[in-house]
């Protein structure tokens, strides 16, 4: 009676219960699938991922490679400025739970209130016994780096906050860079300035002239043919697309695309694909 029971529950079971969500084989991929399915029809996940099948797909790996729970990681991946990015908590979660190192601390030195006031963050490699350590983060750097001075910034109210955040992502961008695979802290990106930047010293001179007409009075900066970073927008990449005279000049152009955010990007796809096929025939 066993046997038959045993057998019955083995016949039962679908050939894939050991199947990971992923991109291996196509039971992973078709798993993965469903879960991010279940996932965007929830109202209970983030926005960004509320009917966005594709961006729960991408959640769902993500959190497969940091070993983390997906819904944790929709809760704490931010994009800031069209640029996907950490919170420091998670960032600092990660680190202390991977299991490779000892609980995080942070180290303050210097004189409170005092541009030399600053922090570092540091922790026990558990294989080998070393202290490992992040570079030193000071007010100083801060303010040097144009973090302390933006509208809003959060350096002139809450310094030491900053300074541990900063000193975190630091630390974890040396010694495990898997963990934040990359990317940068919310905290991070939020002081990066807003308008995205591009060196134009070395574009094709067809792509420059059709981005003159930002010196006419046009919505972005103006354009400085030197090298110094000028802002893009996407009407600037249309007319560097619609103006491109050779495949080089027009894929020149479609790299300033990418200082775009994605949604200003999709609608110039098809012109540059169009352009693309005028200039081969």
């Amino acid at each position: 009676m066993n046997a038959v029971a045993t057998t019955t529950e083995q016949t039962l079971m679908p050939a894939s219960q050991n199947t990971q969500p992923g991109f291996g084989n196509l039971q992973s991929f078709e798993l993965m699938q469903r879960a991010a399915k279940l996932l965007s029809n929830s109202t209970l996940v983030p926005k960004e991922y509320q009917g966005n099948l594709p961006n729960c797909v991408i959640a769902l790996n993500m959190a497969a490679r940091v070993g983390a729970d997906p819904l944790q990681v929709m809760q704490n991946l931010y994009v800031v400025h069209g640029r996907p990015g950490w919170s420091s908590q998670f960032l600092i979660a990660t680190f202390n739970q991977c299991g490779r190192f000892t609980a995080m601390r942070f180290e303050f030195f210097g004189e409170a209130g005092k541009d030399t006031y600053g922090c570092r963050a540091y922790a026990t490699e558990k294989s080998t016994g070393e202290r490992i350590v992040g570079s030193d983060i000071t007010i100083a750097i801060a303010k040097a780096e144009g973090w302390h001075g933006k509208n809003g910034s959060k350096w002139k109210t809450m310094p030491q906050q900053m300074l541990m955040y900063r000193s975190a992502s630091f630390l974890v961008r040396a010694y495990a860079p898997e963990l934040s695979m990359g990317l940068q802290t919310r905290d991070e990106l939020d002081d990066i300035d807003e308008v995205p930047t591009v060196t134009v010293a070395s574009r094709d001179p067809s792509v420059i002239a059709a981005l003159e007409h930002e010196l006419t009075g046009g919505a972005s900066a103006a354009i400085d043919t030197t090298g110094e970073p000028v802002g893009i927008t996407a009407q600037d990449v249309h007319d560097a697309l619609a103006g491109a005279e050779t495949a080089e000049a027009l894929d020149e152009a479609w790299d300033l695309s990418r200082e775009l955010s994605p949604e200003a990007q999709a609608p110039l796809i098809e012109l540059y694909q169009q352009r693309a096929l005028d200039l081969k025939a």
